[in-house]
This record gives C-alpha cells, sequence and structure tokens, in this order.
C-alpha cells in the first residue's frame, strides 16, 4: 500500500461570486502551513460503494481498428462501449515517394473526428497488411522511411492531445518490424528509425515496439521507479504483443535472433517494464488451454496489460465470454481506480487547518499511463491541485492524507469573501491538455456508485459546509 502526505495552504483564491470558472491553485510551489488541524473540528467517515459496473475511461480498455477516411466517430463510444480507436495509416501508396499534402491532411481530419467523439487513439504507420507473409513484406527504403518520419511529426505532434500512445511500425509485415523487403529489419536500419521516433514523434507520448527481442537489447536492464517517467528513450519505450497466447511462445514473440527461446526471462523483463509503460496488443489464434480465461487473466495481470484489439482474434475473445471472464477483464483492462473511503470535516470556518484523509484501489491490470493532474474541488469555489501522480497508482491499496486551510486573510487581501454555505467536495483528474482539460468526456471516473458528476467530470466525495 503507497502513502502519500501533504500540507497545503490554499492561496490566490477569489471568491465564486467574482469569477464564473473556479480558481486554480497552481501545483508549485506548495505553500506549506506549520498550523496544526484543530483538534475540536468535526469530522466525516465516508465509506464508498464500489460499481461493478464497465465505466470506460481515457487511455485504457478494448479498442477496435479503424481506417483514414472516416470522418465521424462519435457513434462508436456508445455503440462499441470502447474510448479508444487503433489506426493502422497505411502508406503502400508512398513506398517509393514523399507523402502528398491530402494524406496529411486527411490524417488531420481524423484526429479531428477523434477529438469530436471524445476518444483516445492508437497509432501505427505501415506500408502492407502482411499479404505476403511469411515471404518479405513490400516497405519503403530506409531514407524514404525517415523521410515520411519528419513529415508525419507535425501533424503528431499537433494532435497528440488524442493520441494515447504510438506504435514503431513502418518495418516489414503489418510494421511488426519482421520481414522487411527493403532489409529494414537489420539491427543498423532499426537503430536509425528507432531513433527518428524518438526525435521526431512527440515527446511526451510512448512508442511501443513489438520484439522483445529488440528493446532487451537497447536496454539490458527493465525501466526501474526512478527511471519512469523521465524524458529518456528507454522511459518513452513500451511492448505490444499481437499473437497474445496463440502458442507456447505467442508465435515467436519470445524467441531471440539467435533461435533461443526466453519465456520466462523476458516476461520477467516486460512485468518490470510495463508497470511504467504500456502494453497492448491482439490475440492472434485460439489456442486452448492457453488461450482460455485462467491463463489469461493471470497473464494480464503479471504483464499489466492496458488495451487489447476486441476486433481479433474473435474465437478467442467469444472463448472469454462463453467461459466468463470478459467482463473482468473488460473492466481490468489498464487502471480501475475505486473509492474506498474518506474522512474530512463537515463544516470549517475560514481561518482553519483541516485534516482530510482518502483511501482508494487500483484493482485494474496497470497503472495510468500518461500524466494527468489530480484536484482538489471546493464546489465552484475554487480547485486546488495535490502533488500527487496518478501514474505511481499501480494495483493495490493507495492512502492520500492532506492538512488544508482556507486562510480568511488571505481573502480580505484580495477584497473578496468566502461565502457561507454547503459545498460540494471532489476529485477532478481531466486531462492535462488544454484543448481537453474542460472536456468531461476525458476526465478519469472513479468506479464507485453514485459519485460522478457527468456535467463537470468531478468524482464528488460529500459537502463541505464553509461557516462564517
Amino acid at each position: 500500500m503507497s502513502r502519500t502526505l501533504f500540507t497545503l495552504l490554499l492561496i490566490s483564491l477569489l471568491a465564486a461570486s467574482c469569477l464564473p470558472a473556479p480558481v486554480t491553485v497552481p501545483p508549485s510551489p506548495i505553500a506549506r502551513t506549520e498550523t496544526p488541524p484543530s483538534a475540536d473540528i468535526p469530522l466525516q467517515h465516508i465509506t464508498f460503494t464500489p460499481s461493478a459496473a464497465d465505466i470506460p475511461n481515457p487511455e485504457r480498455g478494448f479498442y477496435e481498428g479503424v481506417e483514414l477516411g472516416e470522418t465521424d466517430l462519435t457513434w462508436r463510444p456508445a455503440e462499441t462501449g470502447n474510448h479508444l480507436l487503433y489506426l493502422n495509416a497505411r502508406l503502400d501508396d508512398y513506398r517509393d515517394r514523399d507523402l502528398t499534402d491530402e494524406y496529411l491532411a486527411e490524417l488531420e481530419d481524423f484526429f479531428i473526428a477523434a477529438r469530436q467523439a471524445g476518444l483516445k487513439t492508437i497509432v501505427r504507420f505501415s506500408y502492407n497488411d502482411g499479404e505476403t507473409y511469411p515471404a518479405p513484406a513490400p516497405d519503403a527504403s530506409l531514407e524514404q522511411v525517415l523521410r515520411h518520419i519528419e513529415q508525419l511529426a507535425p501533424v503528431l505532434e499537433a494532435n497528440k492531445d488524442v493520441i494515447a500512445w504510438l506504435e514503431a511500425g513502418f518495418i516489414g509485415a503489418w510494421g511488426e518490424w519482421h520481414t522487411s523487403a527493403s532489409g529494414l529489419d537489420s539491427p543498423e536500419a532499426k537503430a536509425a528509425i528507432r531513433d527518428a521516433l524518438y526525435r521526431h514523434f512527440p515527446q511526451d507520448r510512448f512508442i511501443l515496439f513489438r520484439q522483445p527481442a529488440d528493446f532487451t537489447r537497447w536496454y539490458p536492464q527493465p525501466l526501474t521507479e526512478e527511471q519512469a517517467f523521465t524524458p529518456t528513450d528507454q522511459a518513452r519505450t513500451g511492448h505490444h504483443n499481437d499473437c497474445f497466447l496463440a502458442s507456447e511462445d505467442d508465435e515467436g514473440t519470445y524467441y531471440d535472433y539467435d533461435g533461443s527461446l526466453k519465456i520466462e526471462e523476458w516476461k520477467t523483463y516486460i512485468a518490470q517494464m510495463s508497470r511504467f509503460t504500456p502494453l497492448s496488443g491482439e490475440t492472434c489464434a485460439p489456442n486452448p488451454p492457453r488461450s482460455d480465461c485462467p491463463t489469461a487473466l493471470a497473464e494480464m495481470e503479471r504483464l499489466h496489460w492496458t488495451a487489447l484489439n476486441e476486433a481479433w482474434h474473435p474465437d478467442v475473445i467469444q472463448g472469454w465470454k462463453d467461459q466468463g471472464c470478459y467482463a473482468e477483464i473488460r473492466n481490468r483492462l489498464g487502471y480501475r481506480l475505486t473509492l474506498l473511503e474518506a474522512s474530512f470535516p463537515t463544516e470549517i470556518h475560514p481561518g482553519e487547518t483541516f485534516p482530510m484523509q482518502i483511501r482508494l484501489q487500483n484493482t485494474g491490470f496497470a497503472a495510468p499511463m500518461l500524466p494527468r493532474p489530480v484536484y482538489l474541488v471546493v464546489g465552484q469555489l475554487f480547485t486546488v491541485v495535490l502533488p500527487v501522480d496518478p501514474r505511481r497508482w499501480e494495483p493495490g491499496k493507495h492512502d492520500l492524507s492532506a492538512s488544508l486551510s482556507l486562510p480568511a486573510d488571505t481573502f480580505a487581501s484580495l477584497g473578496a469573501s468566502l461565502p457561507p454555505g454547503e459545498y460540494a467536495l471532489a476529485l477532478w483528474l481531466p486531462d492535462p491538455s488544454v484543448s481537453l482539460h474542460e472536456d468531461p468526456r476525458y476526465a478519469i471516473q472513479f468506479t464507485n456508485e453514485n459519485i460522478w458528476d457527468a456535467e463537470h467530470g468531478w468524482n464528488v466525495l460529500g459537502s463541505l459546509t464553509v461557516r462564517e
């Protein structure tokens, strides 16, 4: 169980009557108060009711594929229940030439449509659909690939708000970094393309690679807790497994280039790196009993799966439904955050310091992967950023303890007042991007009964009365 303790002085606040929107206290620097909480402040202790409902949340869960050219995506969340889309953007027509302005505009239109629909996307670029596999698949020359990466970079950067992560793509069959007709699967070509992806694609987005034989060579030791979420190439490196459970070695996923089989060694490596980087992919063939529920659940939990293609393989997905584990997989892919209990005052006066405690649990397979702020919201008055990082909320229980103050002299110095009354107290985890920050479809919803304020994207803890 992790514990986070912090003391916050809520400063630079304005009354709600002065502003139409809450005032946000910046996360840094954090002003601290040494005044201990008043011993006689009455506290309310709330136990929250977990929900078993299918609650979609950003950057996690099942996804389905889509092609460029589909400009209306608004029907998808309600129809599928999924808030992730997978775009395999085909470059077959550009194997020997630059991308056209028309292609780049079509890519831009796709991201606009995703934003309108409230969706996040996983993006891969490829030059074929594996139609010649196992014979080498047609792709582009190294020089052309590097040029395409440079051309795509501005569009991806401008639309990274709706990109969950990218798959490395470009090389060989399906863009999966093997069987290239142009020699792109050589170590030298792979390194050149890897470096170009890291250099040109959005710096704050992960890039997922298909072959453990590649990233275990680049980084012999798996990502550590201290290295996670730093601006290094390794901290941005994730894994996609596109033949999950299809055989004992997942159809060659765990074979090294010297022919040796490293199933357990590489699963241990991936289990560590996927604490901090996404693991996603798909099944590619039924393979009972390995593809049945017991093994599927055990491996998804061990390897911290964040997302999975719901469309492939249909027989495997149907098997999970028939065996009764589909709903659990759907709920647990990625993170599933649930409030357990909270303690905070029933009423306060300006100038008082009051305690607050929150216990939550993540019953998902993984932690949230992208950064986002955690706000404490007091009605329409103000918000304060709590100094916690949801990416550290790995599966298990987490305690947050705070001492908060509403200083009366700060309000007086601003010529404002703190109106007495009853206010909702809520946690708000919005998307950090300016374009999506106020869109409740992109805020994280805790999986509890009767706490979700869909209009604002708040998780309501209870109410707090402010006295004169």
